[in-house]
């Protein structure tokens, strides 16, 4: 094993790299909790929780010990933040395509991605992205996060006068909620790693000890049989004929570019922290992204949205982690997670709100490095990002910048700036807007 994973090459050993992998899987525990409910929307997408709670923990599993046994990188995945909210809250309630039509979109974009990783045209498609729309894409899909979470714990509700407005602060649930945002902020300051995770155990431990949650009364109300795939494992593939519309185009190509942009960029953050890059370039850099396109063809198919890698790996970097080995301790704690499913009566949806609060601050940390100060940049940077939580969509927020990006650049005068590939986006985000949305 040491020869496998390189230790001593890498200045690390079994015990740290152990303890790295701990660290990983406790600062990305959340997502066994918030994406069922984010998905399940509570109960409006049709989805069965308890199949995606173990969709999740088992794609997540996966994928992470694909990215450590195959690209040998300390990279945990499981289904990304933002794209099982555009799956759930945009595709499924506010487009109505039925939830199986939007797993097979996801496994489309996951099978797309592989092809494009192979044949090497994922830097061609990376490349003609500019790097203002991807940074505002980003911090969109922050703004979007959070709006949901706000919305979810009754801070923010709903009026037919102003058509949002602050909700009832005395209420025990959005209490509770904004309590947890103010544990989860806090934690997150101190600089506690697994900080979202144990907000979400304080959180829920205060909602018992108020009255708002029912406490466990048994150990089968910690630990239970796992939940069946059954209603949701191969519905992507049933449903893979339904994705030949124009509609779920738009959802593929969103699916593909925020997966490519999630995935690029953590990557890289965490090459860069672990001191993996060499010349300024990743190495393995096919490896690595096979991996992630893989693990989103696994999570399709079990019934789950996009699986992507979590900068939350950066963790378990700084706990020392370096190698792949990493990763496949961070998987063997999604497979005990399995257990624990009972657990999904206790966490609410106004226990896991504050933590897509402050994942949605995180992510907006790319506003900074938007060039603010080109006119021509600012426009569509900022169309992008305010559309995505005031259309309540992802894709209308892309859309809205990658049509203006490219009649402004050739208004200035600067069209040999503009990728042809961004023209064909033009075009296709454009009729989307005029006939499809």
């Amino acid at each position: 094993m040491n020869k496998f994973f390189q230790f001593e090459e890498l200045g690390t050993n079994f015990r740290t790299e152990f303890i790295a992998g701990l660290t990983t899987f406790l600062s990305m525990a959340y997502i066994l909790f918030v994406n069922p409910i984010i998905l399940g929307a509570d109960g409006a997408t049709g989805m069965d929780q308890g199949a995606i709670f173990t969709a999740t923990a088992i794609a997540a599993a996966v994928g992470t010990l694909i990215m450590g046994l195959y690209a040998k990188y300390p990279v945990a995945l499981a289904p990304g933040m933002g794209l099982n909210a555009f799956f759930a809250y945009t595709v499924v309630l506010g487009w109505g395509i039925p939830w199986e039509t939007a797993l097979a979109g996801v496994l489309a974009s996951g099978l797309i991605f592989i092809v494009l990783t192979l044949t090497g045209l994922r830097e061609l498609v990376i490349n003609a992205i500019p790097a203002n729309l991807k940074f505002a894409v980003g911090a969109g899909i922050g703004l979007f996060i959070a709006f949901i979470g706000f919305q979810n714990s009754g801070i923010i509700v709903a009026d037919d006068a102003t058509m949002v407005a602050l909700g009832d602060l005395t209420s025990g649930p959005t209490l509770l909620a904004v309590f947890g945002l103010i544990v989860t902020v806090v934690l997150i300051a101190l600089n506690i790693k697994g900080g979202v995770f144990y907000g979400i155990i304080i959180t829920s431990i205060a909602g018992m000890i108020g009255g708002l949650i029912a406490p466990p009364t048994g150990v089968g109300d910690i630990v239970g049989p796992v939940p069946s795939l059954a209603p949701t494992f191969g519905q992507a593939f049933a449903h893979f004929g339904d994705i030949f519309t124009g509609q779920m185009l738009v959802v593929i190509l969103t699916f593909l570019f925020v997966d490519f942009f999630d995935t690029a960029g953590t990557l890289v953050a965490v090459a860069t922290k672990a001191g993996l890059m060499k010349n300024n370039k990743l190495p393995r850099a096919g490896k690595a992204l096979f991996s992630d396109s893989a693990a989103t063809v696994v999570g399709a198919t079990l019934g789950t949205s996009t699986t992507t890698s979590y900068v939350e790996s950066t963790t378990g970097v700084s706990a020392g982690g370096r190698s792949g080995f990493t990763a496949v301790v961070t998987a063997g704690f999604f497979i005990l997670a399995l257990v624990f499913s009972p657990l999904l009566g206790i966490i609410t949806a106004e226990v896991t709100a504050p933590a897509l609060i402050v994942v949605g601050v995180l992510m907006c940390t790319a506003l900074k490095d938007i060039e603010w100060d080109r006119f021509e940049v600012a426009v569509p940077a900022f169309l992008t990002v305010i559309t995505m939580p005031l259309a309540y969509s992802i894709a209308t927020g892309i859309a809205m910048g990658f049509i203006f990006y490219p009649i402004l650049m050739a208004i200035k005068g600067k069209t040999k700036d503009i990728n042809p590939i961004m023209w064909l986006l033009f075009i296709v985000f454009l009729l989307y807007l005029i006939f499809l949305h």
